[in-house]
């Protein structure tokens, strides 16, 4: 049995004691259900903490590694150069659009009344003050001590210094850029280790933690969650849906074109959850019906499975959007503009992670940089699955856009 299976049915059992404890054991006020209630709660908070314990070094090693390897790729390679640039483009671009309709969406249809804080149990956090931006506001960060920074959990100014530091492990001698980024490399590899051991007692902690919600707000509980996974699912298709135009105009492709094109890869997206399962099909569009020369799509098409994903930085940001309307944490545009640009960089240092580690390490430093509680991540990662059938299909889509873009833009260019 699968992680995803397991954690799903911790979820459905966990919620559904929680609701009977609610409807028959008198909740939390008391009694033998609040006995349960309070076992249950530090069980789960314990199983959060140790997800939360490797986040910030992880994201930090990810980050320098994926960064001194793109932009070596980058100076090494003109294509890779040329893509990497728009893979950033479009990721900021696809962030600043979530930003946008996210909050729209929610005003048009909100949380269900009852649900707001049913996933959450985070005290004393549901404030975040509207901070406008000012010099001293920029200055604040400047990671003038990264260890500091990183052990206070300021995320913002750990992804900054990162992003300078890999730019600068691509400047230095190869043999030396190689010993530190194989460095990062191992230290991430033992933190997923660390992630690996923790996601094994998924279970335990998502069942507790459900509970605990289950028994706070009843079946508020299980209606948040269907109201996230609709969310977030048209978040995704609108996302999705704003390739297509894109292509037309920059590709320079009729839409009938590129649609019939991309179909069999979205298929495939749909039925595996999986880019590099569609790979075979993106390619054979490339070389049939799209029309890109072997020499682009020989290399855009790795790279974009490996660094394009763009449907990851809006559907994460709206994913802490949604965790923080369910707490009633206010966002200003200060919040909204950090969260667009953590939300872009971080979706580049989740390349060949399994989606259970993803979800936490691109939602776990956007929600930590706006100031949004991350409690409510784990059973949001239980129903995870429905979403991500619909990421896949974004990004596969927007993968097979990209090499078009680029080959109609090399060709104009030759």
């Amino acid at each position: 049995m699968s992680l995803t299976v397991r954690i799903l049915i911790a979820l459905v059992l966990g919620l559904g004691s929680g609701i009977a404890l609610a409807e028959w054991g008198g909740g939390v006020a008391g009694g033998w259900a609040g006995d349960i209630v309070a076992v249950a709660q530090p069980i789960g908070k314990a199983w959060l903490g140790g997800l939360q314990m490797p986040l910030i070094p992880l994201i930090f090693a990810l980050l320098v590694t994926g960064i001194a390897q793109a932009a070596t790729s980058a100076r090494t390679n003109f294509m890779a150069g040329r893509a990497i640039a728009l893979f950033a483009i479009l990721l900021t671009v696809a962030a600043a659009v979530a930003a946008l309709i996210g909050p729209l969406m929610l005003h048009l249809w909100p949380v269900p009344p009852g649900a707001v804080g049913a996933l959450a149990g985070a005290d004393g956090l549901s404030e975040v003050p509207d901070v406008g931006p000012s010099a001293e506001w920029l200055l604040g960060f400047i990671p003038i001590n990264p260890i500091k920074s990183a052990s206070e959990g300021q995320v913002v100014a750990v992804v900054l210094f990162a992003l300078i530091f890999g730019f600068a492990v691509a400047r230095i001698a190869p043999d030396r850029r190689a010993q530190l980024t194989g460095f990062f490399q191992a230290l991430a590899d033992a933190l997923l280790v660390v992630v690996g051991w923790v996601l094994w007692l998924a279970p335990i902690g998502v069942f507790a933690l459900a509970l605990v919600a289950g028994a706070r707000s009843g079946l508020a509980t299980a209606g948040a969650l269907l109201h996230y996974i609709g969310f977030i699912v048209l978040i995704c298709v609108a996302v999705t849906l704003l390739v297509y135009p894109m292509v037309v105009v920059a590709g320079r492709i009729g839409l009938g074109r590129f649609a019939r094109a991309a179909l069999p890869a979205q298929a495939i997206a749909f039925s595996t959850q999986s880019s590099i399962a569609s790979l075979p099909a993106m390619i054979q569009a490339s070389d049939g019906p799209l029309d890109v020369r072997e020499t682009t799509r020989s290399i855009v098409l790795p790279l974009a499975i490996s660094l394009f994903r763009i449907t990851s930085p809006p559907a994460n940001l709206d994913v802490a959007l949604y965790v923080a309307a369910m707490n009633g944490v206010p966002l200003g545009p200060a919040q909204l503009v950090m969260g667009v640009l953590v939300a872009a960089i971080v979706s580049l240092s989740a390349v060949g992670l399994p989606s259970q580690i993803t979800f936490f390490t691109t939602t776990g430093p956007i929600c930590l940089a706006m100031g949004v509680p991350v409690e409510a991540l784990p059973l949001l990662l239980a129903v995870e699955t429905v979403p991500d059938i619909f990421r896949t299909v974004g990004n596969v889509t927007a993968d097979m856009a990209a090499a078009r873009i680029l080959d109609r833009r090399e060709t104009l260019a030759a």
